[in-house]
C-alpha cells in the first residue's frame, strides 16, 4: 500500500477518473462530521461495539467492478483505520491501494483538536456535510 499526502490524493483523483475514493468511516463520521465530495461510503469499522464490517471487501470489490488492479484511494478520520482497511484489501487481491495520510480530520493538535493540523479539510480540499 502506498501512503498520498491529502493533496496528492487529490491529485490522483483528478488525473485518474478510474480511481476509486472510498470514505471508510463510521456511519456517524461519514454523515455527521462531513466527507470529501467524489467518495463512495463503505465503512471499515461501524456500530456499538466497533466491529469490522465482514462485508467491506466485498463492497468494495463490486464498486471497483471486480477489477483488484483498479486504484482504490482509502480515507478515515486520521489515516489509521483505512492502512488496516487497506492490508484487508491487499490480501484480497487489490493491488493498487493507496492510503489518505491523515486522513479527513487530521492528527489531533495540542488542545485535542481535529482539522487543524493537517488531514483533508485542513488542506482546504472539497468536502461537504449531509
Amino acid at each position: 500500500m502506498k501512503n498520498l499526502k491529502p493533496k496528492q490524493a487529490k491529485a490522483m483523483l483528478d488525473e485518474n477518473p478510474d480511481a476509486l475514493f472510498v470514505d471508510c468511516r463510521s456511519d456517524a463520521e461519514h454523515f455527521f462530521v462531513g466527507n470529501p465530495i467524489g467518495s463512495v461510503h463503505v465503512a471499515w469499522q461501524d456500530g456499538e461495539d466497533w466491529e469490522i464490517n465482514p462485508n467491506f471487501v466485498g463492497e468494495v470489490r463490486r464498486l471497483a467492478g471486480h477489477a483488484t488492479n483498479r486504484p482504490i484511494i482509502l480515507i478515515c478520520r486520521s489515516g489509521n483505520r483505512s492502512v488496516d482497511a487497506g492490508e484487508a484489501l491487499e490480501e484480497a487481491g487489490f493491488t493498487n491501494v493507496y492510503n489518505v495520510l491523515h486522513g479527513f480530520e487530521g492528527t489531533l493538535d495540542e488542545s485535542h483538536h481535529r482539522s487543524a493540523v493537517n488531514g483533508w479539510r485542513h488542506a482546504g480540499l472539497p468536502w461537504q456535510q449531509l
